[in-house]
């Protein structure tokens, strides 16, 4: 990994990055080494949504979001608390093991905590 002060849009052709937002409608099927991957991220104690999604929209970007509702299902909890919003490093971990593994459900095993009210269907009984 490469860190810089310059930004993605002056670094890569804008046809070769993907915004990753929670709130796009386009599933990430799997990660093309020809692509550029931006998470977007903010600091934030309440979830915006939709932010991420205008900002890549202003940028003219394609968008994808993590298949979370293709692989998990919602688990019943006190709250009644479901959340895709995933911080950055949960996203990094998913990206990650998916590159490793090819398997979304070890991915997102990895990288959804319980805590966020999704779990794959094998666990949702637990």
């Amino acid at each position: 990994m490469d860190t810089t002060p310059e930004s993605y849009l002056d670094l890569f052709p804008l046809e070769d990055i993907v915004y990753l937002t929670p709130d796009s409608e386009n599933v990430l099927e799997d990660i093309d080494p020809d692509k550029v991957y931006v998470l977007g991220g903010l600091v934030d104690e309440s979830i915006h949504k939709q932010v991420t999604l205008r900002r890549a929209r202003e940028q003219c970007l394609q968008t994808a979001r993590l298949p979370i509702r293709e692989y998990m299902v919602k688990a019943p909890n006190s709250r009644n608390y479901h959340s895709e919003t995933l911080a950055i490093n949960q996203v990094f971990d998913v990206l990650s093991t998916y590159y490793e593994t090819r398997s979304w459900p070890a991915a997102l095993r990895a990288g959804v905590s319980s805590g966020k009210g999704y779990v794959l269907p094998d666990t949702a009984e637990q």
